[in-house]
């Protein structure tokens, strides 16, 4: 009989015998892993939901010029009381010097997709009586749209900016009472002013965002800033938005700028994600202990009842080796058996919650999409698992003396 031939058919044929034992502790194991796959699809859906939300309108990090601070000045000699009065700085827009050298470092840093230069300030949007303060953000379109995809995010008009034209948010055409193609004055505190003519109307998800924001192109916001030629901030993008953190405690040591993640910006949000990911951590953990424990469960209730087969066995010449083997194929064959049927029934849970749960704007929660390598980390994590909790199991079943079980 080849390897394992013997070991295999035995532990299939105990498992058969106890057909409602080896039902219900599959049936078990399949639940647990159906339970994991669903609350992992439904809390990922959720995370990406939020951080969609939270990123879909800014860049994932943004570089800024150093903060600029007055230093007291020193009066009398080196040992004598400083001044007690400090007059605050003048509150006047601080732009980057030699930003194009610093994107082209910044966008050579590993894990950096693209680099967009922006110019950006207040202003005042008028169009006749009304009259609102706007944020103006000034920027090369083509690249910014790698950066922050506003793609996704324009209820009508045409995507486009050539010179004299604006994007802006739905709450601000409503609070000027424009409509796509009219025109509007912005003004700045710098004595700049200029006509947009409306190009496309956003819904940048946040009353407040689609208020204030007024999408130019950047020579344009420099004219009206008084910066001609200069930016106020590079924004980034990277490739995996969990990282922007790391990334950014690099570039801070290469260029020593002023620079935020969206982590840093949106602090409480990635604190509550971070909770979410523990919470899931600890219910995987305990799903999986109670799994364990019901498959060795069975297992001891099996060695007890086959002690005459077992007995037997030995009697006519297996192994402790082999009857340890039989066991511990029982506890593989069981955990790979729920592990497959709890990764299609959690597909299948999957399928008909993403029919139900909705967003906001009446879409799927989660995507149907599945990462097939994951089922089998499921299935491979599912054996191993099947495997230890035979142990204690297949150990009684090998220390077993032949002559008391037979009488036993």
């Amino acid at each position: 009989m080849n390897a394992l031939g013997f070991e295999l058919t035995v532990a299939l044929r105990f498992l058969r015998e106890g057909r409602m034992q080896t039902a219900l502790i599959i049936g078990g194991a399949a639940i647990g892993v159906a339970v994991i796959f669903f609350i992992t699809a439904v809390l990922t859906g959720v995370q990406g939901d939020l951080i969609r939300r939270v990123t879909g309108a800014q860049a994932h990090i943004v570089i800024k010029p150093p903060e600029e601070i007055v230093a007291p000045l020193v009066a009398g000699d080196a040992d004598g009381s400083r001044l007690s009065s400090i007059q605050a700085r003048p509150q006047r827009l601080t732009t980057i010097d030699g930003w194009p050298a610093l994107a082209r470092a910044t966008e050579a840093t590993e894990g950096v997709i693209t680099v967009a230069p922006v110019a950006t300030g207040s202003g005042l949007g008028i169009k006749g009586e009304a009259s609102r303060s706007v944020v103006i953000v000034g920027t090369e379109l083509e690249r910014y749209l790698r950066v922050v995809k506003l793609d996704d995010k324009v209820k009508s008009g045409v995507l486009v900016i050539e010179p004299g034209d604006a994007l802006i948010g739905i709450e601000l055409a409503k609070d000027l009472g424009a409509v796509l193609g009219d025109r509007f004055r912005v003004q700045t505190a710098q004595g700049g002013s200029e006509v947009f003519r409306i190009r496309a109307l956003l819904d940048l998800g946040s009353r407040e965002l689609n208020r204030r924001y007024v999408y130019t192109d950047l020579r344009a916001a420099q004219s009206l800033l008084g910066i001609p030629g200069r930016i106020t901030n590079l924004d980034v993008a990277v490739r995996d938005i969990m990282q922007a953190e790391i990334i950014s405690a690099k570039l801070r040591a290469q260029s020593g700028q002023l620079i935020e993640s969206w982590i840093q910006t949106n602090n409480q949000i990635f604190a509550a994600i971070k909770n979410q990911d523990i919470m899931t951590l600890l219910i995987r953990f305990f799903i999986t202990v109670v799994v364990s424990l019901g498959i060795a469960s069975v297992l001891v209730v099996s060695v007890v009842q086959k002690r005459k087969e077992i007995g037997i066995l030995r009697a006519i010449g297996a192994t402790r080796r082999q009857m340890l083997s039989v066991f511990l194929l029982q506890g593989v064959i069981v955990g790979v058996g729920g592990a497959l049927l709890g990764s299609v029934l959690g597909m299948m849970l999957v399928s008909l919650f993403s029919r139900i749960l909705r967003n906001a704007e009446g879409q799927a929660l989660f995507s149907l999409s599945f990462d097939f390598r994951l089922i089998g980390f499921v299935v491979a994590g599912a054996a191993v698992l099947g495997l230890m909790a035979a142990v204690l199991p297949a150990r009684n079943a090998a220390r077993l003396d032949p002559a008391q079980a037979i009488r036993g």
